[in-house]
């Protein structure tokens, strides 16, 4: 069964508390029961999800910069100055999608006042591996954003709600 683990950054938890509607439809999108577990590699994932969010009206594929001259300058979703970035990817990634919620809050787009990240925990990953043959093997952690945050707050200045999906 999916749980979920939080870390706030610069008071995200708060500003979202401000939109507890939104907070919850989050939330309750990521515990959705239509998520199976056997199913979900990392690219099914992100579709069952993408599916989730978009059948709330969640805006999907946001711009991140006024101009449309880099397509992979996007963000998952958006709603009521709300975006959400759901990091299955490489570890790697990790700066590239911060650094989108913060462009995307001071920006021209001025288009969020709290960015979502939504990863899943080293637990859920290796339950994944050995329960259920999923390659997720490289995947950004929960435990790793989380260690690294505080070391960019000089860098990124939008409050961010770190949600970690566990078993």
């Amino acid at each position: 069964m999916i749980r979920l683990k939080t870390y706030s950054f610069r008071f995200a938890e708060q500003v979202l508390n401000a939109r507890l509607a939104l907070k919850q439809e989050v939330e309750g999108i990521l515990l959705d029961p239509i998520i199976n577990l056997p199913d979900l590699s990392r690219p099914r994932f992100n579709q069952v999800l993408d599916e989730l969010f978009k059948a709330r009206g969640w805006q999907p594929q946001p711009q991140v910069f006024p101009e449309p001259k880099d397509p992979s300058a996007k963000m998952d979703f958006l709603k009521d100055r709300v975006g959400v970035e759901v990091g299955f990817g490489h570890a790697s990634f990790m700066g590239i999608d911060l650094l989108k919620f913060q462009v995307s809050s001071y920006s021209s787009l001025d288009q969020i006042d709290v960015g979502v990240y939504v990863v899943t925990t080293r637990s859920f990953q290796k339950t994944m591996i050995s329960d259920y043959s999923q390659k997720w093997e490289g995947s950004l952690t929960f435990e790793k954003v989380e260690r690294y945050l505080p070391h960019f707050k000089s860098a990124i200045q939008i409050p961010i709600y770190l949600i970690g999906i566990d078993l």
